[in-house]
């Protein structure tokens, strides 16, 4: 056998052996590639369902706290609606003793056994005092009366319903108040109704 001939077969036989070495290492490697990548497929699914299950509470989570804001709106609505229904009660409750003051001075205008002049004094007195109550209520709820009577008209306060000559009142002022006019705190509630002067005759 030549020498040419004898290298070509120990390099064949060397590259069958480098082979099947690979080959024989070939499975050990593939058996540990899967076994590392059974761990992070077996993470993966945890985490899966780990984030599965944190978005599952969070969505219960977010439902209670949208039915607890509904019924926060629903409970304020109620109540704003209830405020408004019974808005005037602090009101009317101030105004009633002003009902019982004018129940008192009818009582006290008609005495029977005095004259009818007392009666009238009694009447006058009891209706004097009630008047008085119930401008101190109004006061108490900012509401005031207009000042109107020899100031100059205003036609934003004011409403005319005739013009008089007057000697002693000046032209374009307030001779007479038909009705007075009130403010509720800064916003004008009712007009005045008057009479207002024309000048000298």
């Amino acid at each position: 056998m030549s020498k040419e001939k004898l290298n070509e077969e120990l390099q064949e036989n060397s590259e069958v052996a480098v082979e099947v070495e690979n080959a024989s290492e070939a499975p050990e490697e593939a058996t540990e590639k899967i076994e590392q990548a059974e761990p992070e497929a077996r993470d993966v699914e945890k985490e899966l369902c780990d984030a599965l299950e944190e978005i599952a509470g969070l969505q219960d989570r977010m439902l209670r706290m949208a039915a607890e804001n509904e019924n926060f709106k629903k409970r304020v609505e109620r109540e704003r609606l209830a405020g408004l229904k019974y808005a005037g009660e602090t009101i009317f409750r101030e105004i009633l003793p002003v009902v019982d003051n004018l129940e008192r001075a009818l009582g006290q205008g008609v005495i029977d056994g005095a004259d009818a002049e007392k009666n009238l004094a009694a009447l006058l007195a009891g209706v004097q005092l009630t008047l008085k109550s119930l401008t101190t209520t109004l006061e108490k709820f900012e509401v005031k009366a207009v000042d109107s009577v020899g100031k100059p008209f205003d036609p934003q306060q004011q409403e005319a319903l005739t013009m008089d000559a007057s000697d002693t009142v000046a032209a374009n002022h307030v001779i007479l108040e038909f009705e007075k006019g009130y403010f509720y705190k800064d916003r004008l509630l009712r007009a005045a109704k008057v009479v207002v002067s024309s000048g000298p005759k």
